[in-house]
């Protein structure tokens, strides 16, 4: 019974991190696909402001709404749960990488070129890591 109890008394904190976390999931996944609020709340029938609530996390969405997201941003559902457990000793989850505007614009960039250039432009970022980073040589682009 007092671990029952314990369980309960640990749970209701660890809810909104969770609900911020989905919501900041959502919120990255939104803009790396150029949509506004009111263009992803159109998709799925609701209004902006709930799209706002819930990627601050103020309202929690139900099991059937976040199906309905991730498939109107082509998203497993999982996605949005992805880096919870790797949470740092205090419970916070690290920043990422695609909450950066910058990583944002290069993405968007980086996909609106054709295959090739895409390519080249990978290639190009793995010399320069190379040249930069001795360490990392021929790890992934082979003899420098």
């Amino acid at each position: 019974m007092h671990i029952e109890t314990q369980a309960a008394s640990v749970r209701p904190s660890a809810r909104p991190d969770i609900d911020r976390h989905v919501g900041e999931r959502l919120r990255r996944r939104r803009r790396l696909m150029g949509l506004t609020q009111k263009e992803l709340a159109d998709r799925v029938g609701i209004r902006f402001q709930q799209i706002h609530k819930y990627e601050t996390g103020i309202n929690r969405m139900s099991v059937s709404r976040l199906f309905e997201i991730a498939e109107a941003l082509g998203a497993p559902v999982e996605h949005f749960y992805d880096g919870l457990k790797a949470r740092t000793p205090d419970g916070q989850v690290p920043g990422d990488l695609l909450s950066r505007r910058e990583t944002l614009e290069l993405v968007r960039a980086y996909y609106q070129l054709g295959r090739a250039p895409r390519q080249r432009l990978l290639e190009l970022a793995k010399t320069l890591q190379s040249a930069l980073d001795p360490s990392q040589r021929n790890r992934d682009t082979g003899p420098a």
